[in-house]
Order: C-alpha cells, then sequence, then structure tokens
C-alpha cells in the first residue's frame, strides 16, 4: 500500500467515525480532529493488536464461523475509545459493536464510491 492509498483510507475512516458520531450509535466524537486522531490511532491497533488477537482467538472464530470477528474488532474499537480523549462509547461494549459495524458499512460504501478496494 503506497502513502496516497494509506492517507485516502485514514482520510475515509475519519469521516465514517465522524458520521458514526451523529447516528444513534452511542459512539460519541467531540470532533473532526478527534476523529482524526481516533482514526489514526484505530490503524494503528488495527496493524499491531489485531494479528495477536486473532491467533489467539482463531479456534473460537474458526467454531463461530468466523463471527467471532465482530467481537475481535469491537474489541479494538473499544480499545481505540479508550486511548482517545473525546472518543467515548456511551453503551459500553454495545456501542462498540454497533459502531464497528457501522463502521464497516459506512467505509464500505464510500470506498464503492471512490472506486477504491
Amino acid at each position: 500500500m503506497d502513502l496516497v492509498s494509506l492517507l485516502i483510507t485514514w482520510i475515509i475512516t475519519s469521516i465514517s467515525l465522524f458520521i458514526i458520531s451523529k447516528l444513534p450509535t452511542g459512539v460519541e466524537i467531540d470532533g473532526f480532529n478527534k476523529a482524526l486522531i481516533s482514526a489514526a490511532v484505530f490503524g494503528v491497533l488495527n496493524a499491531l493488536i489485531r494479528p495477536i488477537l486473532a491467533v489467539l482467538a482463531f479456534p473460537i472464530t474458526f467454531l463461530t464461523l468466523g463471527l467471532f470477528s465482530i467481537i475481535i474488532n469491537a474489541i479494538i474499537f473499544g480499545l481505540a475509545a479508550w486511548l482517545v480523549t473525546g472518543f467515548r462509547l456511551r453503551w459500553g461494549f454495545w456501542s462498540a459493536i454497533i459502531g464497528t459495524l457501522a463502521l464497516s458499512f459506512i467505509n464500505s460504501i464510500l470506498f464503492a464510491i471512490l472506486g477504491m478496494f
């Protein structure tokens, strides 16, 4: 992935997080600048911690036919909210699950519009 694609992905994820914060999902972000920081932290956590969790949770993920990966994504989402001041989950883990699903959906739409990935 080149630097331009990485920057575009970061901006799209930031926009998606900002949109999610305006929906009744229980995800609260104070402003677009916090969405930018949150997207960067989320990306770093996905790159560093998600592979470790995926390996450790492989048996459960296999038994649930991949559905446990939603829980792994929610854990990463919640960890990002815990690390970034101004990014809150009103309903705790449920907000993380709803936020993860909404992030996947909105990112997919935005990437499809741009014709990327």
